[in-house]
């Protein structure tokens, strides 16, 4: 059987495909771009909690949904203006303040690297991916407490 094809995938699912791409990536020495995946699959987790969150807070629609989550635009924007709103005086709350600066501190990195063409060695690099899975995993906690982003050696071997 072949491959889900990425937009079918879920959050879930293309989170994980971002982080085994980004071991990829570090293993063929290209760290800048690993930690842009880094950074994207924190962003898609975001996207998993806040999707959560508007379908048990809500009946907003999927579209209307997915619109707020392209204009909150980024992982910063997704944080301040829908995640840390949706869970104001919830026991998450907590949680998402102690994320919070893990989160400005990938999206920091990321925005050197994608917006002034940074580069980072080896050595740089393992802290920022180090922080975005401390990120995605306790964000994505909060939701599926079984949810642990796998290592390329434990993917499985059948899809």
């Amino acid at each position: 059987m072949g491959r889900k094809p990425y937009e079918e995938r879920t959050d879930l699912e293309k989170c994980q495909s971002q982080w085994t791409k980004l071991q990829g990536l570090h293993s063929r020495e290209e760290w800048s771009a690993a930690i842009v995946r880094a950074a994207t699959a924190a962003e898609i987790a975001a996207n998993y909690a806040i999707r959560n969150e508007f379908e048990h807070q809500s009946k907003l629609s999927k579209h209307f949904v997915d619109s707020l989550l392209k204009w909150a635009n980024g992982l910063q924007g997704k944080i301040d203006k829908l995640l840390v709103p949706l869970l104001e005086g919830t026991r998450k709350a907590k949680v998402i303040g102690t994320l919070k600066p893990v989160s400005k501190e990938i999206n920091k990195i990321r925005n050197a690297i994608v917006h002034r063409g940074e580069f980072l060695d080896e050595d740089e690099a393992v802290e920022p991916i180090k922080q975005a899975r401390h990120f995605i995993e306790g964000l994505v906690h909060l939701y599926d407490p079984a949810f642990k982003l796998r290592d390329k050696k434990e993917e499985p071997t059948a899809e």
